[in-house]
């Protein structure tokens, strides 16, 4: 019965983060862990380490292989990253290209802990299944060079998705608006003009369309970690 509530109060919290966060690629005030940023901003109320939301997450939510917007991507534990990672979808770009908002992943300025909005992540997985990604890194400013397997996604409570113009379902809503929002504002920020898809056109010198670099993270795969 506290399912909806929780996550009523979580997305707005989470609009609060946005709404009040400096417009830049990360918001550097808060000490942010992937867990309680991704929660907040999904809605899906799941507690514990990111490795365990997965099974946690066994008729509680419904899963599945494709990317969907406010969908929470469950990365399995992959070297250094012995706690898993959990990152929500900002946006679908394509069957293979998403962007996501997350935290505590690059260093930024040298520490961790900032949230970053809608940063690429491509699937390099053999059967397109979304069981490998490569994801943006800030530092090197284009594709990290490791290759990260994945559960796969946890999609938002179906029935609260299903009630439509609910305060709950709008609130849920917007805070996923307000993150791609934000994002869009750095976009004509570095850009003038340039749209979303455009700025990943251009984020990387070495890489000028987002063809190329799907092309050169399923050509040479790479287990180095970040």
């Amino acid at each position: 019965m506290l399912k909806r509530p929780r996550a009523l109060l979580g997305s707005l919290a989470a609009i609060a983060v946005m709404t009040f966060a400096p417009v830049s690629g990360a918001v550097a005030d808060t000490y942010w862990q992937c867990v309680p940023f991704a929660r907040l901003i999904s809605g899906v109320q799941i507690y514990g380490d990111a490795w365990t939301w997965w099974q946690q997450a066994t008729n509680k939510y419904d899963t599945g292989k494709a990317p969907k917007a406010g969908a929470v991507l469950c990365f399995k534990p992959n070297g250094k990253m012995r706690l898993g990672h959990v990152a929500v979808v900002s946006q679908v770009l394509t069957e293979r290209v998403i962007q996501i908002t997350h935290a505590n992943w690059s260093r930024i300025g040298g520490t961790r802990g900032q949230i970053e909005k809608d940063v690429t992540v491509i699937d390099v997985s053999p059967a397109g299944d979304w069981s490998q990604v490569k994801v943006w890194y800030d530092p090197v400013r284009d594709l990290g060079s490791s290759t990260y397997p994945t559960h796969g996604f946890i999609y938002q409570d179906a029935v609260a998705v299903r009630v439509a113009g609910s305060g709950f379902n709008n609130a849920q809503n917007a805070a996923i608006a307000i993150a791609q929002g934000a994002a869009n504002q750095v976009v004509s920020v570095v850009r003038p003009g340039a749209g979303p898809l455009q700025m990943l056109g251009q984020a990387a010198d070495s890489t000028d369309r987002i063809a190329a670099l799907i092309q050169a993270a399923t050509a040479q795969p790479a287990t180095d970690d970040n």
